[in-house]
């Protein structure tokens, strides 16, 4: 899965962020990117907090486990996602499809 890389300490999740949907959801694989479809706008980290918070619920994690380390204003985001194995977050997000 080119969307999901394990690390150490978790995964790393490629997302593209599509802004301004009727609802937050996972939107299938484009390339080597998780698509996800973001409810909020692209405003005052808006969008980037609404994937943070979807992710987390998704993962059943909690929203601190959930960081942002590439991307803050680009649609192609990472996320460093702590204390998940790749096999784990790869099932729960599959099934968000």
């Amino acid at each position: 899965m080119p969307w999901l890389r394990a690390t150490k300490d978790g995964v790393i999740l490629h997302v593209k962020a599509v802004p301004r949907a009727h609802r937050t959801e996972v939107a299938g694989v484009a390339g080597s990117e998780l698509r996800i479809r973001v409810a909020a706008p692209p405003v005052d980290q808006a969008a980037n907090r609404s994937l943070r918070d979807g992710l987390a619920e998704w993962l059943g994690i909690p929203k601190a486990a959930v960081t942002l380390i590439r991307g803050n204003t680009s649609a192609h985001k990472q996320f460093l996602v702590v204390g998940i194995s790749m096999q784990t977050a790869a099932e729960k997000l599959r099934t968000r499809r």
